[in-house]
């Protein structure tokens, strides 16, 4: 069996979700791994990884709306010591996925017609995310 590791730096401009699909797949790619499985998994207690729709960006902004209502950032937390997003980031990323796991068939990712792999970051400023992809097969 072939184990592949690598660490993907990943900067974000702020609360968003950002596609690292074409990433991943380079990254799956390299590793030469025809037939396995690819695992992610974010660094990180206040960004998340989702696998979503990629051809609408309307079902992205509907997340987010929905996410922002579910846990807003005005509600009075304990922990706000950098900030008024910092404990509703950590919130939603409790009930999001901080890994994810990606089939590999013919040396690509077995994702969905309409499926991305998302990075969603929930903080309001920029950060450098670090997520580990490991690729065995």
């Amino acid at each position: 069996m072939t184990h592949y590791q690598k660490l993907l730096r990943v900067s974000t401009t702020g609360k968003s979700l950002y596609n690292i699909t074409p990433k991943i797949a380079a990254i799956v790619a390299e590793s030469g791994v025809k037939t396995g499985l690819c695992t992610l998994f974010l660094r990180h207690t206040s960004a998340s990884l989702i696998i979503q729709e990629n051809a609408d960006p309307d079902v992205l902004l509907d997340l987010a709306e929905f996410m922002a209502k579910l846990v807003p950032e005005s509600a009075d937390y304990i922990h706000n010591a950098e900030g008024p997003d910092d404990m509703p980031a950590h919130i939603r990323t409790a009930i999001t996925h901080t890994s994810e796991h990606i089939p590999i068939n013919n040396g690509h990712l077995v994702l969905g017609t309409w499926q991305g792999i998302y990075i969603w970051e929930h903080r309001q400023r920029n950060h450098s995310r670090e997520l580990v992809v490991h690729v065995s097969g």
